[in-house]
């Protein structure tokens, strides 16, 4: 192959990958600029502060604003301690021939692979059938379901389950960029495994670590189908008084709002408007993990 072959085909190859990036923002731009127009003008605070009213043609949207905010708290605070511990057993503990090792590293890729509504149904059928009517036969009066009944718990359960593999797999990934000679290193100055793991190598993992939660509740916060069947209500105008109650969702509410609606040009401002937020929610999560995560890596890296 000459020269002037490479250098055109090298030149082709750039093009073509810049075009599909730049594709790619496009349509990111075009979605956002769309959705800036329709409903930025519609948020206020009184949007933002208030409850649906008039079959939700009008007022705010609170209550999916908290519900949302607390599903996703819950979900983080369920799903991190499971999946950094997992993935910490499979890269620190875990022997490389070991089956158990293969085994949940097999079942990690298949959770990755299934469908969200699949988790709404196994949340439907664990949670709330199995965990939750073995609760209220032993807790509750006979004939009453607490318990086992759709709720904010129930569904920040489901959701910790959908965006597990998620997080096992960057804090792996994150585990496995520490270098071997730190540890080596540990270990050789007297340090046992689990003050290595501890002090050496979950410190230098941790921006890894919090990426994993970022895209964790990245996906959790917009996520719809499995929250049908575990807690989100089709209309709540009050707050959910505790992790027993239902509640309303941003992500649930656009889908009512498009498709529910008797009058769909009263209720098309209110939709772009709540496609704004949730958008802004999502991204100011995300600012908020990343924020902490470059925090992070500068205090590392000042330490070394």
């Amino acid at each position: 192959m000459s020269v002037a072959t490479r250098k055109t085909l090298g030149a082709a190859l750039t093009v073509l990958t810049g075009a599909a990036a730049a594709l790619v923002v496009a349509m990111l731009a075009v979605i956002l600029v769309d959705v800036f127009r329709g409903g930025a003008g519609r948020v206020s605070w009184e949007f933002l502060t208030s409850s649906p009213e008039e079959g939700m043609t009008a007022g705010g949207i609170f209550p999916a604003i908290y519900g949302t905010a607390v599903m996703t708290l819950i979900m983080t605070v369920a799903v991190m301690p499971v999946g950094v511990l997992t993935a910490v057993y499979l890269h620190e503990y875990a022997a490389p021939s070991s089956r158990m090792a293969a085994l949940v590293r097999v079942a990690v890729t298949n959770l990755a692979g299934v469908p969200s509504i699949v988790f709404g149904l196994f949340g439907l059928g664990f949670f709330i059938q199995f965990v939750g009517g073995a609760l209220d036969h032993a807790l509750s009066p006979p004939g009453e379901l607490h318990y086992g009944r759709p709720a904010l718990l129930w569904a920040a359960l489901t959701l910790a389950v959908l965006t597990l593999p998620v997080v096992i797999v960057a804090t792996e990934e994150a585990l496995r960029a520490v270098p071997r000679e730190h540890r080596d290193a540990s270990l050789a100055l007297g340090a046992t495994r689990s003050q290595t793991l501890a002090r050496v190598v979950l410190p230098q993992a941790l921006p890894g670590i919090l990426t994993g939660a970022i895209l964790a509740v990245a996906r959790g916060a917009g996520e719809v189908a499995p929250l049908l069947f575990t807690g989100v209500a089709y209309f709540l105008p009050e707050l959910p008084g505790s992790v027993w109650s239902q509640f309303m969702h941003l992500g649930y509410h656009v889908y009512v709002l498009a498709t529910q609606s008797p009058d769909v040009e009263a209720t098309r401002p209110l939709l772009y408007a709540t496609v704004f937020v949730l958008l802004a929610f999502t991204f100011a999560l995300n600012l908020v993990a990343i924020a902490i995560r470059t925090r992070t890596r500068r205090k590392a890296a000042a330490g070394h």
